[in-house]
Parts: C-alpha cells; sequence; structure tokens
C-alpha cells in the first residue's frame, strides 16, 4: 500500500486538470482495501475511489482521499469446449486485457479495443462501441461493501444493467467498490460484429474478418477520431447518445430529414450526440483553452491551462445549443467531481 499527501492527480485524470488531493491512496490486494474502509484516515475524510482517471472532470482541489486499485491478475477461471470465463482485477488496464483476449482469440470485446480506462469501471458504466456493451459478456463481479468492508459478488442480472448505465451508477452509488470482473467470452463460433457505423467500412481493409483484425480495425478508426489525452486532454465522448421517443424523432425528421439513428425498440430511438453538436455549429470551435474536437464533436478538449470550470462552461453552452435547437437535453457521461 502506498499513502502520498498533497498528492497532484494531472497524471490521473485524461482531461489534464491540475488540481491535488489531500491524500493518494494505492492499493493492491481486497485485504489492504478493507483495511483502508476501516481507517480511521478514511473515516474521518471523504473520499472518492477512480480508475484511468479517463471519465473524471476534477473541478477544484479535491479535499479528501482519493483511492486507486492495484490489483491485478488476468486469469482463465473456468470454461467449455465453445467458452471461457476469464477474471481480471479492477486495476488492470481495460485495453491491455482486451489484448489479452484478442491474443487468445477469446471473442466478446474486440469491439472495446482503445476505450481508456481500467477494468474496475467497465460494469459501472457498462462500456460501449460499435455495436457491442460490455454488459453482453459480464459474467458477474466481486465488490467490497464500503460500510462493512465484507465482500459480495454481483450477478450480470443483478447489475441492472442499462445504456452506460448500472446499479453502481444508481442505488449502489459509492456503497461498492469493484475489486474484480468476470468476462464470459467465445473460443469459437464467435459472433463477431462489424456491421455498425465506420467500423463496417473499416474491416473492408482487411481480408478476413477475425478478432485480432477488428481489433485493428476499431483502433485504427479510434486513432483518426480521437485526439491522443496526451497531446489534447479530453475524458473521450463528453456527452451519451440521447434516447427520444419515436414521435419525438418523426417530428425532428420532418425538419432534418438526414439525422442518422439507431433504432432501439418500438418506441424509442437513439440519436448521435456528435450530429446534433456538429448541426449546432460547435465542432472544431474553441473558446479560450478548451475546444470541440474537429474530427469528433462528442469530444472536449483541454487545449492546455484549462480548469474544470471551463469545460463545465463550454458544454453548459453546447448544450443549450441543442436544447434550443432540437428540444433534446444532452447528458454528460463524464462525472464532475467537485472538491
Amino acid at each position: 500500500m502506498k499513502t502520498y499527501e498533497n498528492y497532484s492527480l494531472l497524471k490521473n485524470n485524461t482531461f489534464g486538470i491540475d488540481v491535488k488531493a489531500n491524500y493518494f491512496i494505492e492499493y493492491d490486494s481486497v485485504e489492504e482495501l478493507q483495511q483502508l474502509l476501516h481507517s480511521d484516515l478514511l473515516s474521518e475524510n471523504k473520499f472518492l475511489q477512480i480508475g484511468g482517471g479517463s471519465n473524471l472532470l476534477f473541478i477544484n482541489n479535491y479535499q479528501g482521499v482519493v483511492l486507486h486499485s492495484q490489483i491485478k491478475g488476468i486469469d482463465a477461471v473456468e470454461g467449455t469446449r465453445d467458452m471461457v470465463v476469464v477474471r481480471a482485477g479492477a486495476g488492470e488496464v481495460w485495453d491491455d486485457l482486451v489484448a489479452y483476449c484478442a491474443q487468445k482469440n477469446y471473442g466478446g470485446i474486440e469491439n472495446l479495443s482503445g476505450i481508456p480506462g481500467e477494468v474496475g469501471a467497465t460494469p459501472v458504466q457498462n462500456i460501449g462501441a460499435y455495436g457491442t456493451e460490455v454488459k453482453d459478456v459480464i459474467d458477474k463481479v466481486e465488490c467490497v461493501n464500503v460500510s462493512s468492508g465484507e465482500e459480495r459478488i454481483f450477478t450480470n442480472a443483478e447489475c441492472k444493467f442499462g445504456y452506460r448505465d448500472s446499479i453502481f451508477k444508481r442505488e449502489f452509488k459509492n456503497k461498492y467498490i469493484v475489486t474484480a470482473v468476470h468476462y464470459k467470452l467465445r473460443k469459437k463460433n464467435w459472433d463477431l460484429n462489424v456491421n455498425y457505423g465506420s467500423l463496417a467500412d473499416e474491416i473492408k481493409k482487411y481480408d478476413e474478418i477475425s478478432i485480432q483484425n477488428i481489433r485493428k480495425a476499431v483502433l485504427d478508426i479510434r486513432k483518426k477520431k480521437l485526439p491522443e489525452p496526451k497531446v489534447w486532454g479530453n475524458a473521450g465522448s463528453f456527452y451519451t447518445n440521447p434516447i427520444i421517443s419515436l414521435k419525438a424523432f418523426e417530428n425532428l425528421l420532418k425538419t432534418y430529414p438526414d439525422m442518422p439513428f439507431y433504432n432501439l425498440s418500438k418506441n424509442e430511438v437513439k440519436v448521435p450526440a456528435g450530429w446534433l453538436i456538429e448541426q449546432c455549429g460547435w465542432k472544431g470551435k474553441s473558446i479560450g483553452n478548451v475546444a470541440v474536437h474537429g474530427s469528433q464533436a462528442l469530444v472536449l478538449i483541454n487545449k492546455g491551462g484549462a480548469n474544470g470550470l471551463d469545460i463545465i462552461n463550454l458544454s453548459d453552452s453546447i448544450r443549450q445549443s441543442v436544447r434550443e435547437r432540437f428540444g433534446i437535453d444532452l447528458i454528460p457521461e463524464v462525472n464532475f467531481i467537485f472538491g
């Protein structure tokens, strides 16, 4: 266990916001986490569990304790002729796990290649990309109860997954800390998904559709569309794609016949937030030290020296534009952390 005081979080958030935490602690086992949860330091201070910092926007210095998991390990824990369950520690880098599974020819998460962050955040956020959501492969989630320190395992059904949502973002928010996740993947008879958006075109560059080639194609797309956080601070997609009623969508189509969409059900449609933002003229626009990325309007970037309020102010202006033009409220996917 490592403890630091007056710790700079600059390297622990991909937005590159230069804030500090009173304390920063890294633990590398469930036992150490349990000790921490029963310690005087955590009982006397508020605390925040973070992963790779890719979905956070710090507004001020954090007047408390920031916890970071270093629980590692990737292991095939059970399987059949066709399936395998891979268990990964919460502190593993997510894309390292995807690379491991692609190398082993385990199918199911290749479309999620290149998503920043760590394993522990994947069930919380129900991460998704290119027609795949992690809920489709999560078998169970190992957690520790913040109040009691007791371990608990959640089944897939108990996680109550939704679009970029789970029980850990709602009724159990800040009540459990994820320590490991089990993913149920295919060893053969893969159900490879290459029909979503730009992936359908990118995969045509390869002679065959395989797990490895899908991973390469997704990484290539992300490299073209998304800025490298070390160059331009960002958190990837800043907003979730809004889900609207079919009736509201049909009304919008009368004015915007080219509006892209994805059918979710007989009564609901998902509309790309990036398209809405672009229609409002924000793509590539800068305000001071912050901007909307020129290749992907879903991404807000820190051009250098911006603070959290600068980014919130830009986000609020974008949301107001979209609300006034389309009657749709964009919901930030990024978590705002106030000190």
